[in-house]
């Protein structure tokens, strides 16, 4: 039985349907990424789990009580916002406290949550400290800390590293994740950023145009894509058309050699790209360019006997 269970949500903005019948079963303690590009619905989605927007129909159950109509306050979730949404003239402790004064009324219980939290993001040697004086990643930690110290049911996170340098994003997405999986609790995740979804989520829900393409595990929605949009939507992919069909293949599945056989397609290389773990080139083959990725070694040690020719085979495609 589904911990959490979205259930034909539907919802209108201006007569312009932006959810079309939303069917998902979320797990107890599982890790879910909605994924999409801008528009698509993932935060409205969000927002209706949360009681921030009234869906115009279908329901949500959390362990089987449905709480479609119930406000903000009465469904114990908590949501952690790209903004941070910190009080600024409160301290980090203070700002942790805040929304835990009404479900802990003793102080010294609510003091050794605030301590448990503070620990857990490792922010308890500055708890002190005001939102301006500390870095976004921290602030986000905070936000997160007050998030959390509620012990809610499901915790919700709306892009909540969109804001943040690349570094600070990949370090504190770690972070969640390991918070994730040692307190055990439901999240939710919107992010329209591959790479967050593909290392955070346990199942991703790519969504596209109100409705959910494809859900499944990091793996099985690369591996195996449902469709065109979701193959091209998660990373790198070469699309080959023939007879009306279309196949795709990632670049690091394709096959080459400097030397062909009769089962390989000669090309011609006509860009080289240093990504620095390996390097991405454009081969054209058949009047189209099929990108290869190469991990740097082995391409570095390729070009001492190069010239502009690769043969390839594309015996790891797949057909959409």
């Amino acid at each position: 039985m589904a911990y959490l269970s979205i259930q034909n949500i539907r919802k209108k903005f201006n007569k312009i349907e932006v959810l079309k019948g939303i069917n998902l079963d979320i797990n107890k303690g599982e890790f879910v990424c909605f994924l999409g590009p801008s528009g698509c619905g993932k935060t409205t989605l969000l927002r209706i789990i949360a009681g921030l927007e009234e869906n115009d129909s279908g329901v949500i159950l959390i362990n089987e009580k449905n709480i479609t109509h119930l406000q903000p306050s009465e469904r114990n979730l908590s949501m952690v916002f790209q903004s941070y949404a910190l009080f600024p003239n409160m301290t980090i402790y203070e700002n942790i406290e805040y929304g835990l004064k009404k479900k802990i009324k003793d102080k010294k219980l609510r003091n050794k949550k605030i301590e448990e939290v503070l620990l857990l993001v490792n922010l308890e040697h500055i708890s002190d400290k005001y939102p301006d004086e500390i870095s976004g990643g921290q602030q986000q930690r905070v936000s997160l800390a007050r998030a959390i110290a509620l012990e809610p049911n499901i915790l919700l996170l709306d892009e909540p590293l969109s804001a943040l340098d690349a570094k600070v994003r990949e370090n504190l997405r770690k972070e969640i994740k390991e918070i994730q999986k040692k307190l055990k609790i439901t999240t939710i995740m919107v992010t329209h950023d591959q790479e967050e979804a593909l290392t955070m989520a346990d199942r991703i829900a790519v969504i596209n145009g109100g409705e959910v393409i494809q859900f499944g595990t990091p793996k099985e929605i690369y591996d195996s894509p449902k469709d065109i949009f979701v193959a091209d939507f998660i990373g790198k992919i070469n699309f080959i058309t023939s007879n009306e069909e279309v196949f795709a293949i990632r670049p690091e599945k394709i096959e080459f050699s400097l030397e062909g056989d009769k089962n390989s397609l000669k090309g011609k290389i006509k860009t080289i790209e240093f990504r620095g773990a390996f390097y991405r080139i454009g081969v054209e083959v058949l009047e189209e360019i099929l990108y290869i990725d190469i991990i740097s070694q082995k391409w570095e040690r390729l070009t001492l006997k190069l010239k502009d020719t690769l043969y390839i085979k594309l015996n790891n495609g797949m057909k959409l």
